[in-house]
């Protein structure tokens, strides 16, 4: 019997029509859990670097971690693979919600997309039952719009459904797939959905789920629970509201946006507004906040409420908003509150993500007013800042006109544009737009995260660490004494050492050993997450959470039977994070693609970063490219991997790397 997990894909070949059920390899949750890991796997066997994100041998795999469905708290998550179009990388996206315990269910650990159906359709799984179904009649309807046509055909309410609007449907680069309480919402997705011809997947499942050691695991979620509670009450002090409890940022429960909006650029990721957190515009924002915001709302089997219902217009469904998406749109349009939620009930139809789409509608009107895109380009765009903003959007998600070019993305666009256009493409990393952070001093840690993050999100890589120290080494030293979350001691002295100013402050501290194992351990965290199908929320992102790596080995062995401690489960996390590298360094990512903004901090230290980057690829067990040696992929048994780099020269025998190729293209 398969604990935790079904032991079944249901593969969809799209261009033939074909449905299977498939039996899974036991072996291969052993060696990568599931999510992510399993994913990547699949990926390596089956999607060669030649394939393009548009090619009908691409495949879009929805793949829920080792322990979704289950008791749980927070185990819901689905990550969503494919090859991005904006990176034309091995790109991974991660939602929540209701789709991936349904799913599992209904009898499925992945669902498998190949090829590309001639008409649009829509898929309909219900426990045993699996239909492709013509979805013509969805065409040009909003996300949410498609969801409740979906369930009210199927007259089944409680199907989670997931789907795109018309960003994905015109394969906008930045197309996200939404669904309800939760979407895939980063590099694009969605555009390989709507390529693909898929409008929505429904699924409803009834079947159990089975548990290898219940009266332990169950002994395990409620302690957890009883730790949660506990937290809730003794918030961490010193921090920013918004990460001194658990959960994913708290945005949605917050009013006060000082911080945010002082701190972050508006408009294309360039104008910090210091000053502008006036007494007016706090009562104006908190009205806005109080009127628009129906309900706060959690995903699956979490007590959290990162998340709450947002209604504009009672003509049209309300959606669901989290995190910093709540600024995005009024801090690119130099606009209020009330623009931002509006326009992103829009936003959210048509299926867009919320960090790539504002900016790259602020990098439009920045090359409108600089005069890289004559007046011409822009035919009856209105005059004002919001009226604009509606404009594009509405071009991009049509490919009309200058909505064509831009709904590339940031970085394409300016490649199409030319005319000096590449300079305003600024915020990105790895070709996709990033959060509009801008910061002082070089950080360490955030550097490397920023520079090696595969996810190419922050918030999926920041985590347990905090950001900083406190103002006194008596807070520091308060703060570490309940930490048994930490890998190991000497991390509570390092961050017992880490002054704001001093000897032992950036850039001549965290020391480059720190350094390097503070953001494996956090990434670490993340890619467990991503395989298992915790939420960050409540393990790899806030302080001290309820779940860490001394308890999620036992969680997994008493979950899905397996025999793991927390030294099989870092080398099992150490094999899946090499592997995802795989498949991004075989399609001609290296060193140089590595790189933040060049204004992201406002001092630089270039022959330190250099270092840094040196320093960590040593410890990850890379070569100075960043490719993995052919040692260590022989020691995580990832052979496979090392045969295939000795064989097209990526690796060359005895250790040494071949040149690199120019980066990802």
């Amino acid at each position: 019997m398969r604990y935790a997990e079904t032991g079944f894909n249901l593969e969809i070949d799209l261009t033939r029509g074909n449905i299977e059920r498939v039996a899974t390899d036991p072996e291969l949750t052993k060696l990568h859990l599931g999510g992510l890991g399993t994913n990547a796997k699949l990926f390596w066997d089956r999607v060669g670097p030649e394939v393009s994100h548009f090619d009908p041998e691409n495949l879009l795999i929805f793949g829920t971690g080792l322990l979704v469905g289950t008791p749980a708290p927070s185990s819901n998550r689905t990550v969503v693979s494919s090859i991005s179009p904006q990176t034309r990388l091995f790109a991974f996206s991660i939602m929540g919600g209701f789709f991936g315990p349904e799913l599992k269910r209904a009898g499925y650990d992945k669902i498998i997309l190949r090829g590309k159906s001639e008409k649009m359709v829509y898929l309909w799984i219900h426990d045993g039952k699996v239909e492709l179904r013509d979805g013509e009649h969805l065409r040009g309807l909003g996300s949410l719009e498609t969801a409740e046509a979906v369930r009210m055909e199927l007259e089944e309410p409680n199907a989670a459904v997931s789907s795109i609007g018309l960003a994905g449907e015109n394969r906008v680069f930045f197309a996200s797939i939404e669904q309800g309480r939760s979407s895939a919402s980063r590099l694009g997705l969605g555009a390989v959905m709507g390529d693909k011809n898929v409008k929505a997947i429904a699924v409803r499942g009834t079947k159990d789920i089975q548990i290898s050691d219940p009266m332990a695991f169950m002994k395990l979620c409620n302690e957890s629970l009883h730790y949660i509670k506990e937290r809730e009450k003794n918030p961490v002090k010193g921090v920013m509201p918004i990460l001194a409890g658990l959960g994913s940022p708290q945005e949605m429960a917050v009013d006060d946006e000082k911080w945010h909006t002082e701190n972050f650029m508006w408009g294309n990721a360039r104008t910090r507004r210091k000053g502008f957190w006036t007494e007016d515009i706090a009562e104006q924002w908190s009205h806005t906040m109080h009127t628009m915001r129906t309900r706060l709302l959690s995903c699956y089997n979490c007590p959290m409420k990162c998340g709450a219902a947002i209604s504009v217009d009672s003509r049209l469904c309300s959606y669901m908003m989290k995190c910093f998406s709540k600024l995005t749109y009024t801090m690119g349009a130099f606009a209020d509150l009330d623009f931002g939620l509006r326009i992103a009930q829009k936003a959210t139809e048509h299926g867009v993500d919320a960090f790539s789409a504002p900016q790259t509608m602020a990098f439009a009107i920045e090359l409108l007013e600089d005069g890289i895109l004559p007046a011409s380009e822009f035919p009856g765009m209105p005059e004002d800042s919001e009226g604009r903003f509606y404009w594009l959007l509405d071009k991009i998600v049509r490919r009309e006109g200058i909505g064509d070019v831009l709904a590339d993305g940031t970085h394409w666009a300016a490649e199409r544009i030319g005319n000096g256009a590449q300079a305003y493409a600024h915020n990105n990393i790895k070709k996709t737009e990033q959060l509009p952070l801008k910061l002082g001093m070089l950080n360490h840690m955030y550097f490397l995260m920023y520079s090696t993050g595969e996810k190419v999100n922050i918030t999926q890589i920041e985590g347990n660490f905090p950001q900083a120290p406190f103002m006194t080494r008596e807070e520091n030293e308060e703060f570490t004494k309940d930490w048994p979350h930490v890998p190991d001691d000497r991390f509570k002295r390092w961050f017992e050492d880490w002054e704001l100013r001093g000897e032992n402050s950036i850039p001549n501290y965290p020391h480059t050993e720190a350094a390097c194992e503070i953001v494996n351990w956090q990434e670490q965290m993340h890619y467990i997450d991503d395989s298992i199908g915790l939420c960050a929320g409540l393990s790899s992102f806030p302080l001290k959470p309820p779940f860490h790596i001394h308890n999620i080995p036992t969680l997994i062995s008493a979950g899905a039977g397996l025999e793991m401690d927390e030294e099989t489960l870092k080398f099992v996390t150490r094999r899946n994070r090499d592997l995802v590298r795989a498949n991004n360094i075989r399609r001609g990512m290296r060193r140089e693609d590595e790189k933040p903004p060049e204004d992201h901090w406002k001092r630089r230290f270039p022959e330190l970063e250099e270092q840094l980057l040196t320093d960590y690829y040593l410890f990850k067990g890379w070569n100075e490219d960043g490719i993995p040696t052919e040692e260590s992929l022989r020691e995580l048994g990832l052979d496979y991997v090392a045969e295939e780099f000795l064989e097209t020269g990526i690796l060359k025998a005895g250790g040494a790397a071949a040149a690199a190729t120019g980066g990802a293209s």
